[in-house]
């Protein structure tokens, strides 16, 4: 767990962009055998561009669903899901995909790192899907490395490195194709505090410097670190506002 800290009301609270996500009456159901499980019941959310927002929901909630949803990782039954004004509900697999490597960075909690590649291969793996020549993947993975300062560590391998370093790593990769959103889901799960602590005060210069953020959490106190929070609840929206 993160240690309750209040930022202060003077940070930086950037102007929303234009609408990057729309999601309108979405369901989501599964069959369970017999038995249909409503995961979403009609959830409508906006997301604009240089947002920093939370998700929090209990076991249950539809929290995990709605998160998947958003990374275009799963469609809705039912309603409306345009990601950047094109329509996800009625994409096909392999455009689904794309708008993952290219509009999607994604952090996962277990920060799914190619164990035996450098820091520097992993960073460059979605370049490599996204057919950049050599020279731009290095020269690209490279920046994102020094922007989470890992300028000096691009030749070692996750084992060769802290927990907080593999996160950073894992924040580099979902960087370095410019997305137009980062997705991460509980970001801190596997860290100690101090370093949750660090990774949350990096995720807030990410904002600074105009990145769309969207942190799935059953944190309170990992929530907060947002400018606005959505809770769910029963596969509905309980609420959605500012933090402050």
């Amino acid at each position: 767990m993160i240690p309750s800290q209040v930022p202060p009301a003077s940070r930086l609270t950037r102007p929303a962009g234009p609408l990057v996500i729309d999601i309108a009456g979405v369901t989501k159901l599964y069959e369970m055998g017999e038995e249909t499980i409503h995961a979403l019941r009609g959830v409508s959310v906006q997301i604009h561009r240089n947002e920093y927002l939370a998700i929090m929901g209990p076991s249950g909630s539809g929290k995990s669903t709605l998160m998947n949803m958003l990374g275009c990782l799963d469609t809705p039954t039912a309603g409306r899901y345009e990601f950047n004004g094109k329509n996800v509900a009625s994409m096909i697999d392999d455009e689904l995909a794309d708008i993952r490597n290219r509009e999607i960075g994604f952090v996962f909690q277990t920060f799914n790192l190619l164990p035996r590649s450098t820091a520097l291969a992993n960073v460059e793996l979605p370049l490599i899907y996204a057919g950049y020549a050599p020279a731009e993947r290095r020269a690209r993975a490279i920046r994102a490395l020094e922007n989470v300062g890992l300028g000096s560590r691009l030749n070692h391998k996750p084992n060769e490195l802290s927990g907080g370093q593999r996160q950073r790593v894992a924040i580099a990769r979902a960087l370095v194709n410019s997305p137009s959103i980062i997705l991460a889901d509980e970001p801190t799960g596997n860290l100690d505090s101090k370093t949750g602590v660090e990774i949350m005060a990096l995720f807030e210069q990410l904002y600074e410097q105009g990145n769309t953020l969207i942190v799935v959490t059953h944190e309170e106190d990992v929530a907060r670190h947002a400018r606005r929070i959505v809770r769910l609840r029963d596969g509905l929206i309980e609420s959605d506002g500012s933090v402050y």
